[in-house]
């Protein structure tokens, strides 16, 4: 009887363990992810190979459940972060996804601009559209457009940016119809919509999405990015470094393992990124002996919105002495800052 009554516990037991692993919380639970060799992701045709090794670094994020809450109490270097820290609030899992590669794609591009200004290359950037990010419960353009869609024309006018969309939608009014063009899977679509108000501004109407510029940039030579499983725009400097290297005769590894990480602009500015503290991690694991962080600086509203924020700079030397590495950790502000060391050391 003792054992009938033992084994209903536990089978118990096992159903709520199962059950609760498939509950969502609205908290993402943020981990060490790995360090990457970028050699093998970044391909400059005819370029050339390092003695060393360029490593971008990443987390490992998901959504809590009950149980993964409760172990990133306990575990080392986990982390509990907000979900509207993450995602926008209207934003579905789709969007957050297809936001992530936009992200990422931009982050390749700016990289690759930032690297061939530097080594004196040439490209040029070809115009393809006006690209959803994401669209607005209850709006218009629910139903009709989805994000990862991209937008032509609008009225037979062909787009030359996202202002001169936006600014041609906003000059309407609520029950205004306008006809846009897109293509949506590779397939181009043309579709009549009926402009709306928004909820939270009965003076402007639109078709309820949030959108961006979608460029193609076109270099000599061709720079080709395997980053498929990889998302964000956090890896821009190490992309750039790497590009770099492979375009100019001078090796910057000098035969040493070096990670960092790092959103890029078109000018080679270095900006904030999340999960510092991870890919600090994540890089000493993989014998990085060098780690690029960016050294942010904190705007008065930051700060009153997140009293204990710091740089990430800062972030990641605490990190570093918690875990008791031996890797040098770099602050950087811009592209330069981190080729210089490179040359320099």
């Amino acid at each position: 009887m003792m054992k009938n009554k033992l084994t209903s516990v536990a089978f118990i037991l096992l159903l709520t363990i199962i059950a609760t692993s498939f509950i969502k919380l609205p908290y993402y639970v943020m981990k060490p992810g790995d360090a990457h060799e970028l050699a093998p992701i970044v391909k400059v045709t005819g370029g050339n190979e390092a003695k060393g090794t360029l490593m971008l670094t990443t987390i490992k994020m998901g959504e809590a459940t009950p149980i993964s809450y409760a172990m990133a109490q306990w575990l080392d270097y986990e982390e509990v972060v907000p979900i509207e820290n993450v995602r926008s609030p209207h934003e579905t899992d789709q969007e957050y996804n297809i936001r992530q590669k936009y992200l990422m794609d931009s982050s390749q591009q700016q990289a690759i601009q930032v690297a061939f200004d530097a080594a004196k290359k040439p490209y040029k950037y070809i115009y393809e559209g006006v690209y959803v990010l994401s669209v607005f419960p209850g709006m218009p353009a629910e139903g009709i457009v989805q994000a990862g869609d991209r937008i032509v024309g609008i009225d037979g006018k062909k787009l030359e940016s996202s202002k001169q969309f936006t600014d041609y939608v906003q000059a309407k009014q609520s029950g205004d119809t306008v006809t846009i063009q897109f293509v949506s899977d590779g397939e181009e679509k043309q579709k009549k919509i009926a402009l709306k108000s928004f909820a939270n501004n009965s003076n402007k109407a639109g078709l309820g999405i949030s959108l961006t510029d979608q460029k193609k940039l076109i270099s000599t030579p061709e720079v080709q990015l395997k980053t498929e499983s990889i998302g964000g725009p956090s890896a821009g400097l190490m992309f750039s470094l790497e590009i770099y290297n492979q375009l100019t005769k001078q090796d910057i590894t000098k035969g040493r393992r070096i990670a960092g990480t790092g959103t890029i602009d078109a000018d080679g500015n270095v900006g904030r990124i999340g999960g510092i503290e991870q890919k600090v991690v994540a890089a000493d694991r993989a014998g990085a002996e060098i780690f690029f962080a960016p050294n942010d600086e904190i705007t008065p509203e930051l700060k009153r919105n997140i009293p204990d924020i710091k740089p990430n700079y800062d972030e990641a030397v605490e990190m570093a002495k918690e875990i008791g590495t031996h890797m040098k950790i770099i602050p950087v502000k811009t592209f330069h800052d981190a080729l210089d060391y490179l040359i320099a050391s």
